[in-house]
């Protein structure tokens, strides 16, 4: 694996001529979220709403795993546009992203439940699933999140540290009412595609 130093590096290296596209895929993915996310903001003792509102975040999930993936596309040089955000929803994605994340966020809730340390431990043990699931586009659920437990095995604290170590860029973000987080994220999630691809042959290694 490599240092948290190096996958800023990498990560900042390889957005260097598509910061446009990734800005604008997070503008995108950022107004979608909040518009799905204010319906639960709405009365809730009305059933009808909140069902609407569980509705609409369960079919946001394929948008974040495509999200999640297509900075996965970028580090391996494919040709990225806005669409591939949309990607989940395709025909060939659409229930297996669906279901995959939906599972995997039911589980992390569960231990959730029992403690916040748990969650979080959880959190990081599947992190690779929307990885591990475009890579292998006929695993089950459960198959793609054990395969994600698989390869973090170990690897939790490092993942967790490389995400602490963006916390003065939030800081900063912060500052910018916001505005800097447009760049931040896309940042922070071609590190991770990059953390993942280094496990993936990380464990080819190994056998």
């Amino acid at each position: 694996m490599d240092t948290l130093s190096n996958y800023r590096k990498r990560a900042l290296a390889s957005l260097e001529h598509g910061w446009g596209t990734f800005v604008c895929a997070t503008l995108v993915y950022l107004v979608i979220s909040s518009i799905c996310q204010s319906f639960t903001r709405i009365d809730e003792e009305s059933a009808s709403l909140a069902f609407l509102s569980l509705v609409m975040t369960i079919l946001l999930l394929p948008l974040i795993w495509g999200f999640y993936t297509m900075y996965l596309d970028h580090i391996r040089g494919e040709k990225v546009g806005l669409g591939n955000l949309f990607q989940g929803y395709s025909k060939e994605w659409f229930s297996k992203s669906l279901l995959t994340l939906l599972l995997m966020y039911v589980y992390i809730l569960l231990w959730s439940l029992l403690l916040i340390i748990p969650g979080i431990i959880k959190a990081l043990s599947y992190a690779m699933t929307p990885y591990v699931l475009k890579d292998n586009p006929n695993m089950k659920s459960n198959e793609a999140i054990e395969e994600s437990m698989r390869l973090m095995s170990g690897h939790k604290a490092e993942l967790f540290l490389l995400s602490l170590s963006f916390i003065g860029w939030a800081l900063l973000s912060l500052l910018t009412l916001g505005i800097g987080f447009l760049w931040l994220i896309p940042y922070m999630q071609t590190a991770f595609a990059y953390f993942y691809e280094d496990l993936k042959k990380e464990a080819g290694e190994r056998q």
